[in-house]
């Protein structure tokens, strides 16, 4: 078993979820770690073992017309627009079409395609990475001696502690009263950007809520969704990204978000 407190970064480095800074710190620990090591090693092992026994499956016709679906729905297309996905039975039968016809239509349909979807796919792809930083950096928080650079639960100590160490003003609002009391902030960078981290608890679960400017490009993380057992919401505002995260009930942690919007 991974040595506590690295099993979450252990999947996620493993399936390639962690950006290069976060890689190369894991990587520096596996080299001291023989419990990560061998977790790491046995894991490769097994997907190894998965593609060897070559267990894949031709897809059916029912699945090609899901997929004629989606793709159609994605590219804002009526499915009989699309070109039809044929079995291999299908593709001989109609082998007397013209070669190059096919092609052209294919590279065609391909370009149109990608000129719809590529901004919308490199924009959930841009959302994804940057959740996976944030857990990475909610984990990271966790661990001994991380999770403060002030620790107080006296929003007069934390918010003017940010002054002068990032050119925002984070909002530090007290929600003691609403169960969810301020235990301290720290500084911590998010896609490429200097972020403020305000730490709240409910009960025995720690909640970060990252906070940094867009610069005129938004992130378009989901609103809400889990990643490896976290919860997440987000939101914008003001050209501000805000993200919260913890291993809180999902309807704890929507209800701790709608007090900080208010």
């Amino acid at each position: 078993m991974a040595c506590r407190g690295r099993e979450k970064l252990l999947q996620a480095y493993f399936d390639g979820e962690l950006d290069a800074l976060r890689s190369a710190e894991f990587e520096e620990h596996v080299k001291t770690c023989a419990s990560c090591a061998r977790e790491l090693t046995e894991q490769q092992a097994m997907r190894e073992a998965w593609r060897a026994a070559n267990l894949r499956e031709p897809a059916g016709d029912s699945v090609r017309a899901k997929i004629q679906r989606a793709l159609a729905k994605e590219a804002g297309l009526p499915a009989s627009a699309m070109p039809m996905i044929l079995p291999a039975r299908e593709t001989r039968r109609r082998a007397s079409v013209p070669e190059w016809l096919a092609i052209a239509a294919t590279v065609l349909f391909a370009f149109f395609l990608g000129v719809r979807t590529a901004p919308m796919i490199a924009g959930r792809q841009a959302g994804n990475l940057v959740a996976q930083e944030i857990v990475a950096s909610h984990v990271r928080s966790l661990q001994p001696g991380h999770l403060f650079d002030v620790e107080s639960s006296d929003k007069h100590t934390v918010k003017p502690w940010f002054d002068g160490k990032v050119d925002f003003a984070p909002p530090v609002v007290d929600l003691k009263d609403e169960g969810f009391p301020l235990v301290g902030g720290r500084l911590d960078y998010i896609d490429h950007t200097q972020a403020a981290a305000l730490v709240y608890q409910r009960q025995k679960h720690l909640i970060n809520v990252f906070v940094w400017p867009d610069n005129g490009k938004p992130v378009k993380l989901p609103d809400a969704e889990t990643i490896q057992g976290y919860n997440i919401v987000s939101w914008e505002r003001g050209g501000m990204n805000f993200v919260v995260i913890s291993d809180l009930e999902a309807g704890e942690l929507g209800q701790f978000a709608q007090l900080l919007q208010k």
